[in-house]
């Protein structure tokens, strides 16, 4: 004994290293104290992993590898996992750890643990491994976590506007979620107005204001946080247009027919004509595209000098149809030439064939569906002379005698105001039947726009239907001494107008006109129209 105090035996031997059983290993130690474990038969050196053996060896492969998903406020394909473990004491101390994920192979390094992995792909589903290294080398991999879904916010969405008064009906196209449902959208007007949220992907954006541009953008918001903002919309602009249009729409006209030798032929019918002046205006959808449709006018028929036969059996060609939505204005019906009964085709609310000479029949009018009056009929033929073709106004007279042709019907008068603003028609008329021939004299027509039927003793062409107004063709009477064509039906037209004279359509192949509190569209030629 030395000064009183007794030596520790278990040091003495190892130069003043402690040494015992593992349960001897001092009870609170410094990193760097060393120990002799006769445990397990070698030094081990305290470290900030714990008690390692004091040997020159690679680690093992660490222990116990959990991972947890880190979702909040990560964007979309940048996830991150925080990646637990065990060190591994049996080998040597390691000084860096790597994490490496599958699929991926996403990595993190680090001394300590946990460790944290970023740039993970939303909605995806990771494993982990965790290597330990020192000076001596690499552990193997580690056994593989559990599998654990990257979620982040939700990528972002698509926006698309239509205009609507004092609002924009809104469509969303939602993008990935990032692995958590989308609970909510954010709209945002510029320029701003308010900001407004909704759960649905449609959606009434209201507060806008008339005659003002806007574009609009949209986050989407689940679990994780809030999206970046998409692209933004289309532009639009809020009207008051309530979608209703009031409409006038005519097809192409008939044309008349010819005739044999000393003979007469019949006037054709005036094309179909609708209109909302006698009905209600119709209502179309803001933002659609409406194809308009022109009716032509009949083709007439050339008959030479000196010829026993008639081209195409000498009837008028009709008229076709003119579209605009809902609303479809059949072609007139051509002239029937001689011997022959009733006209080739029907108007639709407008006139029809004309009637024939020497025969009691005529053309006749269809009655429409939805309009409010029927095609008129065209009149019959008589005593050599051709019966007119019926027009939107009026039934076209017989032909009596052989010095009297058949008047075309008239055609029907719309209100100033659409004549005068659209330059369309002549004093307004529309759709009037075109007149028959007479065997010995006259010449006719009815409204300004039917076509005037020419005798016998007048060779030549008969007049055409007034282009644009669906007139009927007058019919050709003639001889065996002089060539003589039947006239062709008037192409039609469409026009649409609206009181609402802040609306202007945002596409359009038509004229426009502004007058009288309207705004007027004319059509004169196929193509469409968007509000």
């Amino acid at each position: 004994m030395e000064g009183g105090i007794m030596a520790d035996l278990r040091a003495s031997g190892l130069g003043g290293v402690p040494k015992g059983a593992t349960a001897d290993r001092p009870s609170s130690p410094s990193i760097g104290d060393v120990f002799y474990n006769g445990t397990f038969g070698y030094l081990e050196i305290y470290t900030a992993f714990g008690w390692f053996a004091a040997s020159t060896i690679a680690p093992q492969a660490p222990l116990s590898v959990v991972a947890t998903n880190s979702s909040s406020g990560r964007a979309y394909n940048n996830g991150r996992a925080s990646v637990a473990f065990d060190v591994n004491s049996a080998g040597g101390v390691p000084t860096s750890f790597t994490v490496t994920s599958s699929p991926g192979s996403y990595t993190a390094s680090g001394s300590t643990s946990p460790l944290t992995v970023t740039g993970l792909q939303s909605n995806t589903a990771y494993t982990y491994t965790v290597t330990a290294t020192n000076n001596y080398g690499t552990s193997s991999a580690s056994s593989a976590s559990s599998a654990v879904t990257a979620t982040t916010v939700p990528a972002a969405p698509s926006i698309s506007a239509a205009a609507a008064s004092q609002s924009a009906t809104i469509t969303i196209t939602p993008g990935a979620d990032g692995g958590s449902a989308i609970t909510q959208y954010t709209i945002t007007s510029s320029p701003a107005t308010t900001t407004q949220t909704t759960s649905n992907t449609t959606y009434t954006f209201t507060g806008l204001t008339n005659g003002t541009a806007y574009t609009f953008t949209a986050t989407a918001t689940n679990a994780n946080g809030t999206s970046t903002a998409s692209a933004a919309s289309n532009s639009i602009t809020p009207t008051s247009f309530n979608g209703s249009i009031e409409y006038l729409v005519v097809a192409g006209g008939g044309a008349g027919s010819t005739a044999y030798w000393n003979a007469a032929s019949a006037g054709g019918g005036a094309g179909g004509f609708r209109t909302s002046i006698n009905s209600s205006p119709i209502t179309i959808t803001p933002g659609l595209q409406y194809v308009v449709e022109i009716g032509g006018g009949g083709n007439g028929l050339f008959h030479p000098a000196g010829a026993t036969t008639l081209p195409n059996g000498g009837d008028g060609g009709s008229g076709t149809n003119s579209v605009f939505s809902t609303i479809t204005a059949t072609g007139g019906g051509g002239g029937a030439h001689e011997g022959m009964g009733q006209g080739s085709g029907r108007g639709f609310n407008g006139g029809s064939g004309g009637g024939s000479v020497n025969q009691a029949l005529k053309g006749l009018g269809n009655t429409p569906s939805t309009s409010p009056s029927q095609g008129n009929d065209g009149g019959s033929g008589a005593g050599d002379s051709g019966g007119g073709g019926g027009g939107a106004g009026s039934v076209g007279s017989n032909g009596s005698g052989q010095s009297t042709l058949g008047t075309g019907g008239a055609g029907s008068n719309l209100a100033s105001s659409w004549a005068s603003a659209t330059s369309s028609g002549e004093s307004g008329y529309f759709a009037g039947g075109g007149a028959g021939s007479a065997y010995e004299s006259g010449t006719g027509t009815t409204g300004g726009i039917g076509g005037g039927g020419f005798s016998k003793a007048r060779q030549g062409d008969a007049g055409n239907g007034l282009a644009n107004t669906g007139g009927g063709g007058g019919g050709a009477g003639g001889d065996s001494s002089g060539s003589r064509r039947s006239g062709n039906g008037g192409s039609g037209i469409v026009i649409l107008r609206t009181s609402d004279t802040v609306v202007t359509a945002s596409s359009y192949t038509g004229t426009l006109y502004n007058t009288g509190g309207y705004k007027y569209y004319k059509f004169t030629a196929t193509g469409s129209i968007t509000f």
